[in-house]
């Protein structure tokens, strides 16, 4: 099985055309065979138990192979065995699932000097979901910033230079990890301290930018830091590296990170709401990810996914798993005009944070992108966010910093993982199953039609999408949180 984190587009703010990136992606299903996943010689194998193991299971599957690791709070045993065992893997009966491990494909410097990015600027995205009112705006539409709130971003850990992008006290370093191993190198999946601040992919730092918000360069009159808003400024982010510096990795990766924040809710963090942001997913759900995600969620965790680069060919998992909130990608109409939105053609290109999103929101005002998962029979897809063309940090060269334009539902999970931080800071009892009844009720509807939209080369396209793309429509920060108890 394979993950990939969803970069769909990446364009240099200063308007060079950057990378085009591969859709999210994964292959094989919990009950799934090695030879209809194309698997041969020795592979990794993630194996769901009934119970706790015995010495005689454990003795029983070494028969097959290598039992390389466990993770005892899901009765889970991670080992290494020939592809041609698992059917019979599989048969035992102590065994409730077993499957192929998933591919996974989503230097300290000086600290800012800001510790409170809500008094920042405002970007389009923001004011699409009403968190800010309009442009050079440095107040917020809504009362409430994340204090309190702790957030797991589970996907490539940080840049060494994160600190140039983000306050110290936002990031939870004593809590930040990475796990690594997995597949079929290892099997286990052990913890690498510190590795989480050294990754040279930066996809989890331009996710984390969008919850916080990141210094953007310095003002040259004032030589003092530009600020970015972000949906949740005063949340706390718990870096969580599941993906390495290619930005791939493994399920069994994956489910381990989900159980150590849900070990923190139910540890270190019990007095505080705790949310989970994935960036990743692919086209079928891991056994032991589900089970992840369900023991997270009966320890009070809500987690929130993007639901995949794939279009018509159907979401990805884990967001496309009921219990998880999955988030499609939006766009706004305004992008890329062709002539400037303030009458002063040098501000052409930076439409992104000078254009006024109108008020109200009105769905005539925005599109699904067409790489935006539709879904399938079975699947099921909550809401849609910004995700197409949001600009944060991302670096091609190391410690030089650098912002990109990025689309993918890679950038519409954070704003939804933003917004709950919000909603559970309003009220800190919120649960999963609330969390999406709320953001379902309130959202914009985004009705099927097709619209025409401009690029950043001034092209015209058309994007079109019918109900199966929308979940219930555009999320906004301002009526979830009226609608919060």
């Amino acid at each position: 099985m394979s993950i990939r984190r969803s970069l769909c587009s990446a364009v240099l703010v200063l308007g060079v055309v950057g990378c085009e990136r591969p859709a999210e992606r994964l292959t094989g299903t919990g009950a799934m065979s090695a030879a209809k996943a194309g698997l041969t010689g020795s592979i990794g194998i993630n194996v769901l138990l009934a119970g706790p193991p015995t010495t005689a299971q454990l003795a029983q599957l070494g028969t097959f192979g290598n039992v390389s690791g466990k993770l005892s709070q899901l009765n889970v045993v991670f080992m290494r065995a020939s592809a041609s065992a698992l059917p019979a893997i599989q048969a035992l009966p102590f065994v409730v699932a077993a499957n192929p491990d998933a591919e996974r494909t989503g230097a300290p410097v000086d600290a800012v000097a800001a510790t409170d990015f809500g008094t920042g600027f405002n970007t389009w995205n923001l004011d699409a979901v009403n968190v800010t009112p309009g442009p050079f705006a440095t107040t917020r539409s809504v009362g409430f910033a994340g204090t309190g709130v702790y957030i797991g971003v589970l996907d490539t850990g940080l840049l060494d230079s994160w600190r140039q992008y983000f306050p110290q006290e936002r990031i939870a370093e004593q809590y930040a990890v990475a796990f690594g191993g997995g597949g079929g190198e290892q099997g286990a999946t052990p913890e690498r301290p510190n590795v989480w601040q050294h990754d040279q992919n930066s996809h989890g730092t331009h996710v984390t930018s969008t919850i916080l918000g990141y210094q953007f360069g310095f003002d040259p009159r004032t030589g003092l830091p530009n600020l970015i808003n972000g949906v949740a400024p005063l949340a706390t982010v718990i870096p969580v590296k599941v993906l390495n510096q290619n930005g791939s990795g493994w399920s069994s990766t994956v489910a381990r990170g989900i159980v150590y924040i849900a070990d923190l809710k139910a540890g270190p963090l019990a007095g505080h709401p705790v949310v989970i942001n994935m960036s990743l997913g692919g086209s079928a759900l891991d056994a032991v990810e589900q089970a992840a995600i369900d023991y997270a969620i009966a320890r009070g965790v809500i987690i929130v996914a993007s639901a995949g680069n794939s279009g018509t060919a159907g979401m990805g998992y884990p967001g496309a798993y009921a219990p998880v909130i999955s988030v499609a990608a939006s766009g706004w109409v305004g992008q890329w005009p062709l002539q400037s939105c303030t009458g002063d053609p040098a501000l052409l290109r930076a439409w992104w944070r000078v254009c006024d999103v109108a008020e109200p929101t009105v769905a005539a005002d925005f599109y699904i992108a067409g790489f935006s998962s539709r879904a399938k029979t079975g699947q099921d897809l909550d809401v849609a966010a910004p995700g197409s063309w949001v600009v944060g940090p991302y670096q091609l060269q190391s410690g030089t910093t650098s912002y990109f334009f990025l689309s993918g539902t890679s950038m519409s999970s954070p704003h939804v993982a933003g917004i709950v931080a919000l909603m559970a800071q309003k009220h800190p009892a919120l649960t999963a199953l609330q969390a999406e009844a709320i953001l379902e009720a309130t959202a914009v509807p985004l009705p099927a039609r097709s619209q025409e939209i401009h690029g950043p080369g001034g092209a015209v396209d058309t994007v079109s999408w019918s109900t199966d793309a929308t979940g219930a429509g555009l999320v906004t920060a301002n009526v979830a949180l009226a609608g919060t108890p």
